[in-house]
């Protein structure tokens, strides 16, 4: 087999490895862990669907990529709760930042050159979050678990005791990729604090 496409292949199935990540949203219906796999696929499905809510023109295909890419590097640095990150400290923030970056270089190191750069440019606009695509690809991220926890009653964000001021501190980025998803979001969150899901 030429070098190329071996190294094609085997970045194909170290990705695989993804679908043993567990998130701690659980899927809906009550349902198990969903896995950083599901979670990726899910996020491109949905933005692929709800595109023409973007509040700027995309790429819609460069959205899907990162945001099917977006969680890779955590075969390797492991997911981090989305709520947990404000309870971090500083320094354990800077370790999660250097693990993700060992991850990413090993596993994009893998592919062939140009596609090695390819990825890894398009990871590092995700994590920037500075074009429309990367605000579009945030929503997503943000508003996929957000649904996933309304349908199962809340219980993520009560099994964590998660308040309001941390669900609209992630939440606000949603405004930035779509202000449209945004006003959906913030009756979730609203419906959820009324019923006691979510603190004040």
């Amino acid at each position: 087999m030429e070098e190329r496409l071996k190294r094609q292949l085997d970045f194909a199935l170290e990705i695989d490895k993804e679908k043993n990540i567990f998130r701690q949203t659980h899927l809906s219906g009550h349902g198990r862990n969903e896995n950083d796999a599901e979670h990726a696929w899910h996020m491109a499905i949905m933005a692929y669907l709800l595109k023409e809510y973007a509040n700027e023109p995309v790429d819609i295909a460069k959205v899907m990529l990162m945001c099917l890419i977006h969680d890779i590097v955590e075969i390797d640095a492991g997911d981090t709760y989305a709520y947990d990150e404000e309870a971090l400290e500083f320094e354990d923030q800077l370790q999660q930042k250097a693990r993700e970056d060992a991850a990413k270089e090993r596993i994009f190191s893998i592919l062939p050159e140009e596609q090695k750069e390819e990825f890894m440019a398009l990871f590092d606009e995700f994590e920037e979050f500075a074009t429309p695509e990367s605000k579009f690809a945030h929503a997503m991220d943000n508003l996929q678990p957000l649904m996933l926890n309304n349908s199962n009653d809340g219980g993520d964000w009560r099994r964590h005791e998660v308040c309001a001021e941390q669900v609209y501190g992630r939440q606000n980025k949603t405004r930035l990729g779509s202000e449209k998803l945004y006003e959906i979001t913030k009756q979730i969150i609203e419906e959820n604090i009324e019923k006691g899901n979510i603190k004040r």
